[in-house]
């Protein structure tokens, strides 16, 4: 039996706090995060090396009630400081499903993270640890997609995965229209000419200036983030 390689080496996983919800109204849904683990643990298994990005709308929607009027940087550094507690969370499952991750913040929080340093989480990719990147870029006015589209342009990613709960960028609202059509690949030109929104502008045009390419795909879909490292049909690819 043929020993098929995965397509991917390394890759940049981005997820958004949302996703950890689950079907609760906010925080994190316990059940959620354990399959979502178990996920990057089969592609690890297979050799390929996963750095995430993950953000913090799950937690800052709890206090998005209080941050109404507030000075946007002040609100946007809550904002990472949720994410580096969904961070936490996600190494601490990976740490029980037999991975080995670590959590790097872009700001100094040292008795509790460590500092992102971009050496060291080469290292620990290599090593086959799982990085997990926090508080987004450091700096207000910026999201976790721009994060995400940063550190993989930073650890020389292949792929920038960017996970959804929807299997791909499609013509139209698959929930609206019945008749959309998923769309397999795109090209960054087309997806801006068509304001898709698949990343915010300053994240999309780092990438496409990188070279780096994205893949939009459901991180609820069982096996599917295994297919997009094994090279399949599966999401929708955009590439320059």
């Amino acid at each position: 039996m043929t020993d098929v390689q995965p397509a991917h080496k390394r890759i940049l996983l981005k997820l958004s706090g949302e996703a950890l919800m689950g079907d609760d109204p906010f925080g994190i849904n316990r059940a959620t995060i354990v399959r979502m683990v178990g996920e990057i643990a089969e592609v690890t298994r297979l050799g390929v090396q996963v750095a995430v990005v993950i953000g913090g709308g799950n937690i800052f929607r709890g206090v998005a009630g209080g941050a109404v009027g507030m000075d946007r940087a002040t609100a946007d550094y809550m904002g990472m400081l949720a994410t580096v507690m969904n961070a936490l969370a996600l190494a601490d499952s990976m740490d029980k499903a037999g991975l080995t991750a670590r959590v790097m913040s872009a700001i100094a929080i040292e008795q509790v993270v460590e500092p992102y340093v971009r050496p060291k989480a080469l290292q620990y990719l290599e090593e086959g640890k799982v990085v997990v990147f926090a508080a987004g870029t450091g700096n207000p006015f910026f999201t976790t997609d721009t994060a995400a589209a940063l550190r993989g342009a930073e650890i020389g990613a292949e792929l920038v995965l960017k996970a959804t709960k929807v299997d791909g960028v499609y013509t139209a609202d698959p929930y609206k229209d019945p008749a959309a059509t998923r769309y397999s690949r795109l090209t960054f030109d087309e997806a801006m000419a068509q304001n898709l929104g698949i990343m915010d502008a300053t994240a999309f045009a780092l990438c496409r200036d990188q070279n780096l390419p994205v893949k939009v795909f459901s991180i609820v879909k069982h096996g599917a983030l295994r297919r997009v490292v094994m090279g399949e049909d599966e999401g929708t690819l955009v590439h320059a």
